[in-house]
């Protein structure tokens, strides 16, 4: 669904950007909560979003070069708002998206530069907020569980396409550069992006699930306070334990889940993350399909793409996923996305540590006013003690 030059008037592109701008700047002041540590959703895992936020970016504009059919002609590939969302947070997951977004329009010529604030509101903002939305939302009524997560994260994601394709109509009503009827274009936009939600759905949940499985305090999703198990008593073990009394014993072991969970480093599954990043991106996108998108059929069919505009970058050595001057596609496609998530997963990666240090020197700074506000106070006090009392009259 990347909007190239040319499809939205220049007002309204100037209009996305300022909207797109103010969502990334309020964004980078939430990801310093979640990648602090801090907030209702936190917990253990939390201190180490910062890097795998790097990772996120880098796996989802992997997981984009995945084109997957969803209609005679037409394919569709992932957009990537509500794993990123479910996985490293609202805020935090803006940032990824519009990191991915960001390196596809400079490096290889996706998504115009002009466009890049109407793909970010759309794709980025639009996609995170329906999705952690549905998310929370589904994960408060439904059983605690990581089958909940899942069946919460593939609704979520399934309802933020066709959400982000709603919103792609409105923009195209205010600023659209044909004279295509809003009915047709909503029609034909909601009706095939159902469809490629479907695939968002069954990417984001299968993601999701396999995370949880192996480390679960890695999702931002599934953290916050959870119930403690409570040990119930036994019938059988006589009216004594039933109302509540200690018998003599050894204490007994508390529970798995009750247990704090250990705080285990998390390389193996950050390079799992990478590998899988450079296997897809690398290797199997040569056999992604090569039918145009939904947004690019829509606009094909109904004549939308008629003044659309050739992209500032469009004789960049890495436009179009293929490396420059390299005939063989295979190595060609393959090389251009192993250095796309090379060059992805290093700027997600900066910025995310960047912001999180940000946030470290912030409370640093604050614990030192705090530490040295104490210390005023006791010198203060001790030098009052040390006045001595001058004796009046009334006093002897």
């Amino acid at each position: 669904m990347h909007v190239p030059d040319g499809f939205i008037d220049a007002p309204v592109s100037a209009a996305a950007g300022v909207l797109a701008a103010a969502a990334v700047a309020v964004s980078l002041r939430g990801a310093r909560r979640e990648l602090g540590g801090t907030g209702p959703h936190t917990g253990l895992g939390a201190e180490r979003t910062a890097p795998l936020a790097g990772l996120v970016a880098a796996f989802i504009f992997a997981v984009q070069m995945l084109n997957f059919p969803v209609a005679a002609g037409t394919s569709g590939h992932l957009l990537g708002g509500a794993l990123a969302a479910i996985l490293v947070g609202p805020y935090t997951g803006v940032l990824c998206v519009s990191v991915v977004l960001l390196m596809q329009s400079v490096l290889f010529a996706d998504g115009g530069l002009t466009a890049l604030g109407v793909n970010i509101t759309d794709m980025a903002v639009v996609t995170v907020l329906v999705a952690y939305g549905i998310f929370r939302g589904l994960v408060k009524v439904l059983p605690r569980g990581r089958r909940s997560v899942t069946a919460a994260a593939f609704v979520a994601a399934a309802v933020s396409v066709p959400a982000a394709a709603v919103a792609f109509t409105g923009l195209y009503a205010l600023g659209g550069t044909t004279d295509v009827p809003i009915a047709t274009v909503f029609a034909a936009m909601t009706g095939v992006h159902v469809l490629i939600g479907l695939g968002e759905a069954a990417i984001t949940a299968l993601t999701v699930g396999a995370v949880l499985a192996v480390r679960p305090d890695l999702v931002y999703g599934a953290r916050g306070p959870a119930k403690p198990l409570a040990l119930r008593p036994s019938p059988l073990a006589g009216p004594a334990a039933a109302a509540g009394e200690r018998r003599p014993g050894p204490e007994p072991e508390p529970a798995e889940s009750a247990r704090p969970a250990a705080r285990h480093s998390t390389r193996r599954v950050w390079l799992a993350g990478v590998a899988a990043a450079l296997v897809c991106a690398g290797g199997v996108s040569y056999y992604a399909s090569t039918s145009p998108d939904g947004l690019e059929k829509v606009a094909q069919d109904q004549g939308m793409d008629a003044k659309a505009e050739e992209h500032a970058a469009k004789d960049s050595p890495l436009a179009d996923y293929s490396v420059k001057d390299i005939a063989n596609p295979r190595i060609s496609g393959g090389l251009a996305g192993v250095i796309g998530v090379g060059a992805t997963l290093a700027v997600g990666t900066g910025v995310f540590v960047a912001v999180r240090r940000r946030r470290g020197a912030a409370r640093e700074a604050a614990a030192g006013g705090a530490a040295g506000g104490d210390a005023a106070a006791g010198c203060a006090e001790a030098a009052g003690d040390a006045v001595p009392q001058r004796h009046t009259p009334e006093s002897a």
